[in-house]
């Protein structure tokens, strides 16, 4: 109903988990990397935890996981764990493909098979994974199959990695004096926190990039109101945004303020979360029939149609040629310290290509990797310093990004990225890596640059303003971040938002 008032082109605040949308604040990324710690140790045995407040982004991560799964792993998927012993061990046969056909209601065939199939995968260099969503549901009797799981093993490791996802209670359960044989299993804990106020703004102006809104709606005052009231539970941000955008589309504004967020808030909050509940009932309701008669007038048709004059038809032009696709390559751990040891330091290269997508002439800049870059055009501008890789997709321009490796370093043009990946050319070649693994050899070293004359300069109030909507240091104060930022809407190339 909002998305053509607010220029996107679907909805930004779905509380379905589309990778598309993901924003991995730090604490999520952090998590998923204690997952993938979980399986990248293979055979080291006992189980990785992670635990999360309800909407806090639990299920997200782990599809994440899933689509980031080493080609040598295998993993059973448990996302209802209210079943009793057997019945677990028949759905991890079944997430495997293991024959059960005659060993069902018999725990003793089921662990044998499994452990068949263990071995086999032990033999062939496989990893294979268990992990639990949900796990706070596991009955007693479960809980203890699992953890008999752990014994099948060689006489140098663990056949079976055991990933538990699931809320605080998981916490709780598993320090009760009886279960204390399992706690001492835990190689790795990690409790998934909301997000804070700062981590709110961002998250929230990503998912509204990548459903193509260009103006950001909410007010830096509603952006904070929306922390507070949802606790920075993500899910719970999604559904005031979206109550609060379809409130603000009914009124024809196109800036959201505090006081529609807590009108949107105690609408669709739960009773213990809300607030002023009944002088908003009015509200509400107001809201819905204006959304209801704004959409009647929107579809009702004119009453007068225009005369359409019929003339021959032009002659249809040829279809442009479409350039062929890049070539973009994967790019694991290993290629890339190689990659980065064999490119060298010099950042020529880099800066050609990135003065080429600028169509700009090689020589209008020179950098020097220890000091600044000085243009040698009055139209050419340079910014030069260490950020990090959110505030870079704010300002929506490629950049080189310097990378580090043991004691080498290689420049690397800044393509795009979406949730996951980060695509990057190092020389001629174009890459597709892991945003974790990009964070891992990448210190925040940038520079980039932008073509034009300098923007008209707005009040410091108005910066501030701006430079909060665009995820910028909102210190009133026009610096070289604020001017590329200010200047993103001139011709000029544009980081590629999803990577396929």
């Amino acid at each position: 109903m909002y998305q053509s008032y607010y220029g996107l082109h679907e909805p930004p605040f779905s509380i379905t988990p589309d990778p598309r949308f993901v924003h991995l604040s730090e604490r999520h990324r952090d998590a998923l990397a204690h997952l993938l710690f979980g399986i990248d140790k293979g055979g080291g045995g006992g189980f990785v935890q992670l635990t999360g407040e309800v909407g806090t982004g639990k299920t997200t991560l782990s599809r994440l996981l899933l689509e980031q799964l080493p080609e040598d792993a295998r993993i059973a998927l448990v996302l209802n764990p209210r079943q009793n012993a057997v019945e677990l061990l028949e759905t991890i046969c079944e997430e495997l493909h293991i024959d059960i056909e005659g060993k069902r209601d018999s725990t003793k065939a089921l662990v044998d098979a499994l452990n068949a199939y263990l071995l086999d995968a032990y033999a062939k260099g496989l990893r294979v994974v268990l992990l639990i969503d949900e796990a706070q549901n596991l009955p007693a009797d479960a809980l203890e199959q699992v953890r008999l799981l752990t014994n099948l093993e060689t006489d140098t490791q663990k056949l079976l990695q055991i990933l538990l996802l699931g809320q605080p209670e998981l916490r709780a359960m598993v320090a009760r004096p009886e279960l204390r044989q399992l706690a001492q299993r835990i190689t790795a804990r990690y409790h998934l926190t909301p997000l804070n106020a700062k981590e709110t703004g961002e998250y929230l102006r990503h998912r509204w990039r990548v459903a193509g809104g260009q103006k950001f709606p909410f007010e830096a005052k509603a952006v904070q109101r929306m922390h507070q009231r949802s606790g920075g539970v993500p899910r719970l941000l999604n559904v005031i945004a979206e109550r609060a955008l379809l409130a603000g589309y009914a009124r024809d504004a196109t800036a959201i303020d505090a006081k529609l967020i807590d009108a949107a808030a105690d609408e669709v909050l739960p009773l213990t979360m809300k607030r002023r509940w009944w002088p908003w009932i009015a509200a509400a309701v107001g809201i819905v029939v204006i959304a209801l008669l704004a959409l009647w007038w929107r579809n009702e048709p004119a009453h007068a149609q225009p005369t359409v004059t019929k003339t021959a038809a032009a002659p249809m032009k040829p279809a442009p040629a479409v350039p062929p696709k890049p070539v973009v390559e994967s790019l694991d751990a290993a290629a890339l310290l190689q990659l980065i040891g064999a490119t060298g330091d010099t950042p020529v290269p880099a800066w050609e290509a990135l003065l080429a997508q600028w169509t700009l002439p090689a020589d209008s800049i020179t950098v020097d990797p220890a000091g600044p870059c000085t243009p040698v055009r009055d139209d050419v501008h340079c910014v030069q310093g260490r950020e990090r890789l959110d505030t870079l997709l704010a300002l929506d321009r490629p950049a080189l990004l310097r990378l580090h490796a043991g004691g080498a370093n290689a420049w690397a043009q800044l393509l795009g990225a979406d949730a996951r990946k980060a695509r990057l050319r190092i020389g001629t070649r174009t890459f597709d890596l892991d945003r974790l693994l990009l964070q891992a050899h990448w210190n925040g070293d940038f520079v980039a640059l932008w073509a034009g004359s300098p923007p008209a300069l707005p009040t410091a109030t108005d910066i501030a303003t701006f430079q909060n909507a665009r995820g910028l240091p909102a210190d009133g104060v026009a610096g070289p971040l604020t001017l590329m930022a200010l200047a993103s809407d001139a011709p000029g190339p544009h980081l590629q938002r999803v990577l396929e």
